[in-house]
């Protein structure tokens, strides 16, 4: 067989992901603090852009739209960005196919008012009894917070005069953990430092005296009998006792008892003492503050009965772009390097107000729809949230579900019911025993721990029970599923339940 070359000409399609497609891609999944860094870093970058400052007055002059009772805004306002002069794009045309990501939205699809008040995180202030001064709000005050370190350095030299020792006591106090534990191998810190086992230990037994009582463990037990020295409570019994916590947190106290050797009444004394103090000492000080979740849905009930869908303007970043400043720029543009400059600028501004608002109203579409599907959720409780996955909003929105995906990641929701992660609402499905209607994982989840809860000591139920009785009420439902849930929900065996709730009445009635 002869082999000869040839030309030939192929027709076909493919998607080309221009840089612009890709940074509109990972816009949309960002989340709102992601978003606002973004924006941020634009408004440095392109003289172009410029922070819309929102006043009372801008608020006052959007008209109000009227509710028609569909759960959502009525009209789309496609003049949200509330431009200075209109945005023209004078390259023919952005470098992205937004078609290719967003949908662009129809009549009658909801809509969404960024004036509109969303959540009222209102301005706490802290007032301080220091003449008068009420410039000090709550978050001076928490930033201010004393750390465990900078507390256990404080009395570092009231403790420890050796000059050695205080360093070596300082390498200690870096190496604590926020909750006052420190490494168990003190062999090889004392390598580390270059200072004998012994001579650590010296120095950390002396630590071990520091406030709170507790700090400076290398264990539990250790850190426990650490706060009993403390209260002079600490004896040969509690020390039989902190070496055998792995059975008190097994709950098996006939092999408790007989390894402290005391009487049940006894054991449950000195139980119920160990269960008064601190595991972790050093957590009442400041540590790594956590940020408060802010929705960006709002959804709230309307008067008709249905659900008002919105999107929360705190979380929305206004750009404007000055377009005034261009031209007057433009003119001083005496060679094509400004003038390449000024015009990729100005691409850049338009691609990201545009991007800005298909985002905004990508999430709302995926929102409402959300909150339609869920409607029983809503209305009723988690025991009523349906199965539901990305597909089905993906069909009802004329969307991919790669986009509903993005959309649902690190995207939350302000409810009646509290604030939930978008992705919350997608539950899988479990087949209903009867001809019913499949039932969602997260409120099959709910109902296993209602009937747990509702346990008594002498009515713990097994697992095989527990399906047994979602069987009864139309759940289909196997035991290693239920067991699965269960782990899930950090509940342990029936085992372990019948012994908490036997030494939980015990303890009480020893009271």
């Amino acid at each position: 067989m002869a082999l000869s070359a040839k030309l030939e000409l192929r027709q076909g399609q493919q998607l080309v992901m221009t840089p612009q497609l890709q940074q509109a891609i990972r816009l949309l999944q960002l989340s709102n603090v992601e978003l606002g860094e973004f924006v941020e870093a634009e408004l440095e970058r392109n003289p172009l852009l410029e922070r819309e400052e929102t006043t009372a007055q801008n608020a006052e002059a959007v008209p109000e739209k009227a509710d028609d009772g569909s759960g959502t805004d009525g009209g789309e306002d496609d003049n949200w960005l509330d431009l200075r002069e209109p945005v023209q794009d004078q390259s023919g045309g952005l470098d992205a196919d937004f078609g290719n990501v967003f949908q662009e939205p129809g009549t009658g699809e909801p809509s969404y008012d960024p004036s509109a008040s969303g959540l009222g995180w209102a301005n706490v202030t802290q007032r301080m009894h220091n003449g008068g001064d009420e410039d000090n709000d709550l978050e001076d005050y928490v930033a201010n917070q004393v750390s465990l370190r900078q507390h256990l350095s404080e009395q570092l030299p009231l403790t420890v005069s050796d000059s050695v020792e205080r360093i070596v006591g300082q390498y200690l106090i870096d190496l604590t953990d926020e909750a006052g534990y420190i490494p168990a191998d003190l062999a090889s810190l004392a390598d580390r430092l270059g200072k004998s086992l012994e001579f650590v230990e010296s120095v950390l037994t002396k630590l071990q005296t520091f406030d709170p009582p507790g700090v400076f463990a290398r264990s539990l037990a250790e850190c426990l009998a650490l706060q009993l020295k403390d209260q002079n409570r600490y004896d040969p019994l509690m020390a039989k006792l902190l070496a055998n916590l792995d059975l008190l947190g097994s709950r098996n106290l006939t092999a408790l008892k007989k390894a402290v050797a005391v009487d049940m009444d006894e054991l449950a004394d000195m139980i119920r003492e160990i269960k008064c103090l601190n595991p972790k000492p050093g957590l009442k000080f400041g540590s790594v503050q956590m940020q408060p979740v802010v929705p960006d849905v709002i959804v709230r009930a309307a008067s008709d009965g249905g659900w008002h869908v919105e999107l929360n303007s705190e979380t929305l970043p206004r750009v404007l772009i000055d377009r005034t400043y261009y031209t007057r720029v433009a003119k001083t543009a005496n060679n094509e390097r400004d003038k390449d400059y000024l015009f990729e600028c100005l691409q850049t501004a338009n691609w990201l107000v545009k991007s800005l608002d298909q985002r905004a109203r990508t999430i709302l579409k995926v929102a409402d729809q959300i909150v339609r599907q869920q409607d029983s959720f809503f209305v009723y409780g988690v025991q009523h949230l349906r199965p539901l996955n990305l597909k089905t909003i993906a069909d009802a929105i004329s969307m991919h579900e790669s986009t509903v995906s993005r959309v649902t990641s690190n995207k939350y929701m302000a409810t009646p019911r509290g604030i939930f992660e978008l992705k919350y609402f997608f539950t899988s499905a479990i087949a209903s025993s009867s001809d019913g209607e499949a039932h969602s994982s997260e409120s099959v989840r709910y109902r296993i721990k209602q009937l747990i809860d509702a346990e008594s000591a002498d009515g713990v139920l097994s697992d095989d029970q527990i399906v047994d009785r979602l069987r009864a009420e139309g759940v289909d439902i196997a035991r290693r599923t239920v067991a699965k849930y269960r782990e899930a929900m950090r509940i342990p065996s029936s085992v372990q339940r019948r012994r908490d709730k036997r030494l939980s009445e015990h303890l009480s009635g020893t009271l």
